[in-house]
């Protein structure tokens, strides 16, 4: 048996973070009116700084805020338009969290504005193919940064073809994108990566890459991924689409993930404790195994 799951000491913005001891989730705010799960709820500053604080309380250990949808069909939005958006949720979110801010965008003069009120996290959703200028400025901010595999944009995913290979094609990409961050300036120790479920992926290709998640821990970097609220999981009803999605969530623990970044953090966080606590017994198995055989 193999360890399920390599430690890391992931490097932020003024924060070391410690990654695989347990796992980490990922609160998502969006504050955006066209988000594919709730947009416009929290589209008002008032109503997003209060879902932060409830998200803080509710067990998220990041926050991550997104100002421009990337649902399926969606089309781009301005800076301006993104930046009136976010900064005014950053201003009122300035010295109120006590967890790091990631903020979720692939525009390199966003992610600069935000450093500028205390965001110490870039999520790239398109991982460096919309803007790879943004690795410049996760550099000269010594920001962590995600790097979110996308294949094409949200308004051609639906004429994308299959893929054969839908886990090497993943790797291969991102691969090649950490090359390139590498070569902007960006330490390694600064990144983490995303298979991107969703993305531009069919369903069953989701599901095949949760499935063989550990191919992508041969890359060594810390593995986010994000199940919460895709379509692929989508049941007959809200409730039963909530227990699949916890079910995904569990997998990719199992699997190897060090963070996953969700909606419902209240109810996903016991599937994550739980989880956590079978990714325990596999390591305590492996020691006492370990043992026997010496």
């Amino acid at each position: 048996m193999e360890l399920a799951r390599k430690p890391y000491l992931w490097k932020t913005r003024g924060r070391e973070i410690l990654l695989g001891e347990r796992t980490l989730i990922v609160g998502i705010l969006n504050v955006t009116p066209d988000s594919f799960s709730d947009g416009g709820r929290y589209y008002d500053p008032d109503r997003a700084y209060a879902r932060a604080l409830e998200l803080e309380e509710e067990g998220a250990d990041i926050l991550d805020i997104g100002a421009e949808s990337t649902k399926p069909g969606s089309e781009r939005v301005a800076e301006a338009e993104e930046l009136r958006r976010l900064i005014p949720v950053l201003k009122r979110l300035r010295n109120r969290l006590n967890i790091p801010i990631s903020v979720d965008t692939y525009k390199a003069a966003v992610a600069e504005k935000a450093m500028e009120f205390d965001a110490v996290i870039i999520n790239d959703p398109s991982s460096l193919t919309f803007d790879p200028n943004l690795a410049k400025t996760a550099a000269k901010y010594d920001a962590g940064l995600i790097l979110n595999h996308m294949r094409g944009t949200p308004d051609s995913w639906a004429k994308l073809p299959s893929l054969k290979d839908p886990m090497g094609s993943v790797c291969a990409d991102l691969e090649a994108c950490v090359h390139r961050t590498l070569r902007a300036g960006v330490q390694k120790a600064r990144m983490v990566v995303d298979p991107g479920l969703g993305f531009g992926k069919r369903k069953e290709e989701n599901t095949e890459i949760l499935a063989r998640l550990p191919m992508l821990a041969k890359l060594d970097y810390p593995i986010l991924i994000g199940p919460s609220r895709k379509s692929f999981l989508r049941q007959a009803t809200d409730e039963e689409t909530a227990f699949a999605g916890a079910a995904a969530v569990t997998a990719a623990i199992l699997a190897g993930a060090h963070m996953v970044r969700v909606h419902d953090v209240k109810q996903m966080a016991a599937a994550v404790r739980i989880a956590d606590a079978i990714v325990r017994g596999a390591v305590t198995l492996e020691i006492d195994t370990r043992h026997t055989r010496a």
